[in-house]
């Protein structure tokens, strides 16, 4: 065998080791948890596609949306004065059935900006396992 032969040879086997050394960590690899901002900051950015933490209290119960995939809406008041669009998903997360104005409640979702303070969607688990999604806590209880 010639010099370069055994070089591709030796390559070649340094990449075949790599790669099952590799492939079995990717098998048990997980996206990592995208980091969360606050509505707050997320509005005064007017971030689209990021995840929101916070707390607030039901300021006006909405119609369901019920084009293509079923959403519950509300409008949550925080804190700060800010105002958000909640759509909760009830074809993949339980109803927040009995929801009432005033309620308090935590969550985690999804935020897009717009210029009444944002919607925050993705408040459920995801079904394809891609995503860590989100949630609602409501009367001590997780809705995802």
């Amino acid at each position: 065998m010639t010099r370069m032969t055994r070089r591709s040879i030796g390559g070649v086997v340094i990449a075949l080791l790599l790669a099952a050394l590799v492939v079995p960590m990717l098998a048990h690899w997980q996206a990592p948890i995208p980091s969360t901002m606050t509505p707050r900051a997320a509005f005064e950015t007017q971030r689209e596609a990021v995840w929101v933490e916070g707390e607030g209290r039901v300021k006006r119960l909405l119609p369901d949306d019920d084009e293509g995939s079923r959403h519950q809406r509300f409008i949550l008041a925080l804190g700060d004065g800010q105002t958000l669009l909640m759509a909760h998903n009830i074809d993949l997360a339980p109803r927040l059935d009995e929801l009432a104005q005033g309620d308090e409640m935590r969550f985690r979702g999804e935020y897009v900006w717009n210029a009444q303070g944002g919607v925050v969607h993705w408040t459920h688990r995801d079904p394809r396992g891609e995503r860590p999604g989100g949630w609602i806590e409501w009367h001590g209880r997780r809705y995802r």
